[in-house]
């Protein structure tokens, strides 16, 4: 493709997200290094520039995982869910509440990006009911309310912790894919993308899948392609696509300018995942 053919199809692509809203979820992994985050801030103050509303939402589990450590607390997961007893609930409420939430908010503001960190228990944003008995204080979001998400994007990005409460104010562990799907379907947001510290969504040889429809999403569970936290991961991202999600992107944070390639240019650099398959 010629130099003025790449930037009219930029350009393309710039008007068709004008004005529209995006979900972010930045995996606790891509949290590790300042300069992801940094790069990352780059990026979305190009979308901003463009008309683009964001909203970010965010993991921290090598954080997590840090501090339980250094507690000497042990932990397990189920099929990509943490366990969480009352002991490990406090060490997730401070580590993604009091340190992952502020290290982002403080990033983004230092880079001239308002934003506002709030948790789902803020507000009573993310109401809760227990997975199953054997995860512990794993919540299953069964309401959004977005009020306080809505009234902070007039002005700022919305970071978002993902701890929720049930009716009493018990807090609740909620994974942050999942998290970041249901909230995309209540903001009615179309498209999400997964910073991880993955290339995309992989198959048994380890190679990149550059498109998955529904239908290959659950040929990946169903013979064992993906495992553990990828497992959870396909099984959120089959949600959203079946609840009005038009488009969820999965793709590295460690690649420059991640965000800014795969909205902006044809090829793109993750995986790219859709209901149906292209026409």
């Amino acid at each position: 493709m010629s130099p003025t053919n790449d930037i009219l199809a930029t350009l393309s692509y710039v008007k068709r997200f004008s004005g529209q809203t995006v979900l972010i979820k930045l995996g606790g992994a891509a949290l590790t290094s300042t300069e992801d985050l940094e790069r990352l801030c780059e990026d979305l103050a190009l979308m901003r520039s463009v008309g683009l509303s964001v909203v970010l939402v965010h993991g921290g589990g090598p954080m997590i995982n840090k501090e339980l450590a250094a507690r000497g607390i042990g932990w397990e997961f189920i099929e990509g869910q943490r366990v969480t007893t009352p002991e490990i609930m406090e060490v997730v409420e401070m580590v993604l509440c009091g340190v992952v939430n502020r290290k982002i908010v403080r990033t983004l503001n230092a880079c001239g990006i308002p934003a506002v960190g709030i948790s789902g228990s803020d507000a009573s944003t993310l109401l809760c009911r227990p997975a199953s008995p054997q995860l512990g204080q794993v919540g299953v979001i069964e309401k959004v309310n977005t009020s306080i998400i809505h009234s902070i994007m007039a002005s700022s990005i919305p970071v978002i912790a993902p701890i929720g409460t049930d009716a009493e104010g018990n807090p609740f562990n909620v994974n942050a894919d999942w998290a970041a799907s249901r909230i995309a379907q209540a903001l009615n947001v179309k498209k999400v993308l997964f910073l991880t510290d993955q290339e995309g969504i992989l198959d048994l040889e380890g190679k990149l899948l550059n498109e998955l429809d529904a239908c290959e999403l659950e040929g990946l569970i169903s013979n064992g392609v993906v495992k553990g936290g990828m497992l959870a991961k396909t099984r959120t991202i089959l949600e959203a696509l079946k609840n009005g999600v038009s488009s969820l992107h999965v793709l590295s944070a460690k690649h420059p300018h991640a965000l800014i390639q795969e909205l902006f240019t044809e090829q793109g650099i993750g995986t790219l995942c859709r209901l149906r398959g292209s026409r």
